[in-house]
């Protein structure tokens, strides 16, 4: 047999060694310019969605808005069943809250990474319990979770960032956001705070820095403070941010001494949105995170950023928005991917339908609320247990409501002027349409509504949206009645369109099931593009849900596809069903 030369066989190894590395190192995200990139200089828009509600509750979430931070959650909740069962309850809600299944679902869905918002004690004691002051106590549990979403991240390529949300003593005014308990020291009022925070950073910089699937670390959430004016409580007047900027220095530096693979993402003073003193850069791999609620999706609301952008070279990431209708979420995403900006919606689940997933309130939640808030009596402990249960199970994808409107606004609207059904309507004689199920598509493809986001930081904009806040998240008007859910607060103009699958021959006549108060509204019907020449009149009923058919005659429907689009030339009905017929 021939012996292969030492020297081929030596060059051989370090080939592969480096081919080796390459595949190691060919997912790690970095600043590039303007822009992320991977290991092979690829541009990254990041696709996100921040898991808000697992590691930190937030009082609005779940309807608890009066009671605001987490700890003051648990303090409720104790009351009523004991710190046992307390104990207990928040273990298991850690456990069915997130898991591999609703990561695979949003990598399903087109996402490609996860914003983690993570409380400071799942990792590590506060300050004040340490059993010797200064030093750090580590706990495994919150470590453990993020392994675990880790390796569910990196089955499905996607990229996972860590995101300080609650940091030790709470960095802002806005409590519910990082579970302050104001009665204790800030995380600006407390060196130990920092100093903690800091080694926090340290510890999992050191515990991740070979994983190419981080893909940062979003060091401080949403600082909202007044450094120099005390006054200033949200820090959008802030025009130093000394504070900030030394703690961002100083954690930089404890990580680079760990990690110089990884991002660190910036969040500026006053939600993400002041950067006054922030700048110059200190490091060649920082992007700038900025967040967006409730404004208009227009250039001139992140133009600033786009001049930070232009002015440090520096990358820019939107690490945080939604919490508005699904017109927003298309018009916010279009905004930045026309600006190559990368986002990270808010949140994935939570009572309510403004995003991918629901979790359903659970049978006597309204009996705990009205306690809690003093309006009804104390349940007994074993309904009060009964109930929080069930809350429990109710946080498992497979008992979650899937908000599909929202996931199709999120990603194929943004790239899609064509409507597509809500649901799979395959009509007969005798079918009975929703109203509520119109397609799914934009503004003006699918429906049309005179009031179809929220831009509640914007002074002079008074618009809601779905003023229901039930069923869908589009502009359209639904609340629930005793059987379902109807369109209501109907306006001059608006329409509803619907794409239907004929399946038998015949269908020549449908019936609108409707009601009005008062007044007398009129409804035009077109079909397949071509409106019936004859106006159909809705009468006065007996109230806004006594409902009332109107029988319409239309041209006979040949079997397959078509659309029908229900047009309010006057307003003032609510609209229940469309009824098919021969």
């Amino acid at each position: 047999m021939q012996k292969i030369p030492i020297f081929i066989l030596a060059l051989s190894t370090i080939i592969c060694s480096a081919c080796n590395v390459a595949t190691r190192t060919k997912n790690f995200l970095k600043a590039q310019g303007h822009h992320i990139v991977d290991g092979r200089g690829d541009t990254v828009i990041l696709r996100g969605m921040g898991l808000g509600g697992w590691m930190l509750q937030e009082g609005y979430m779940f309807k608890l808005g009066s009671i605001g931070q987490q700890y003051r959650i648990r303090e409720h909740i104790e009351d009523l069943i004991g710190p046992e069962e307390t104990e207990r309850l928040y273990k298991e809600w850690l456990a069915k809250h997130t898991r591999r299944i609703d990561i695979d679902s949003m990598a399903a869905w087109g996402f490609n990474s996860i914003r983690l918002p993570m409380h400071y004690n799942l990792y590590t004691l506060p300050v004040e319990m340490e059993p010797v002051a200064g030093e750090q106590t580590w706990l495994d549990v919150g470590f453990a979770m993020t392994d675990s979403l880790l390796a569910w991240c990196k089955a499905n390529n996607m990229y996972l960032i860590l995101d300080l949300h609650a940091a030790p003593g709470g960095q802002g005014n806005d409590l519910n956001i990082s579970d302050r308990n104001p009665d204790k020291p800030s995380f600006w009022e407390n060196e130990e705070n920092r100093r903690k925070t800091i080694a926090f950073w340290r510890k999992l910089a050191e515990r991740y820095a070979d994983e190419e699937w981080i893909g940062g670390y979003d060091v401080l959430n949403e600082t909202n403070w007044g450094f120099e004016d005390p006054t200033d409580f949200r820090g959008t007047a802030e025009q130093t941010n000394a504070p900030l900027r030394k703690f961002l220095l100083d954690v930089t530096h404890a990580i680079r001494e760990v990690d110089t693979n990884h991002i660190i993402f910036l969040e500026g003073n006053g939600f993400a949105n002041n950067y006054n003193g922030i700048f110059p850069k200190w490091d060649d791999n920082l992007v700038l995170s900025f967040h967006k609620y409730g404004n208009p999706n227009v250039p001139g609301a992140i133009q600033r950023f786009l001049d930070l952008r232009n002015e440090h070279d520096i990358p820019l990431w939107l690490g945080e928005s939604g919490e508005n209708s699904n017109t927003w979420f298309t018009e916010a995403i279009e905004l930045c991917e026309a600006n190559g900006i990368g986002w990270a919606w808010w949140q994935n689940k939570k009572m309510g339908i403004n995003q991918p997933l629901e979790i359903k309130q659970p049978r006597g939640y309204g009996e705990l609320l009205a306690y809690w808030t003093g309006k009804g009596a104390r349940p007994s402990r074993e309904n009060a247990m009964r109930t929080l249960n069930e809350w429990l199970e109710n946080l498992k994808f497979e008992n979650n409501i899937i908000h599909r409107d929202v996931v199709d606004a999120m990603f194929r609207q943004v790239n899609a002027d064509h409507a597509i059904p809500f649901r799979e309507n395959r009509i007969e004689a005798g079918s009975v349409l929703p109203a509520v199920n119109f397609d799914m598509g934009r503004q003006g493809v699918a429906y049309y509504d005179t009031d179809t986001a929220s831009y509640h930081y914007t002074p002079g904009m008074n618009t809601q949206g779905n003023r229901g806040r039930s069923y869908r998240n589009d502009g359209v008007d639904i609340r629930p009645d005793s059987s379902g859910h109807h369109i209501f607060h109907i306006e001059d103009g608006e329409w509803v369109q619907y794409t239907v699958n004929i399946a038998e021959e015949g269908i020549g006549g449908v019936t609108l099931q409707v009601a009005a108060e008062t007044g007398v509204g009129q409804i035009n019907l077109h079909i397949d593009g071509q409106v019936l020449t004859q106006s159909i009149m809705v009468p006065p009923t007996d109230g806004d849900r006594a409902w009332t058919g109107i029988p319409v005659q239309i041209p006979e429907l040949d079997r397959g596809t078509h659309t029908l689009r229900i047009q309010a030339i006057r307003g003032g009905f609510n609209f229940k069903s469309i009824t098919f017929g021969r």
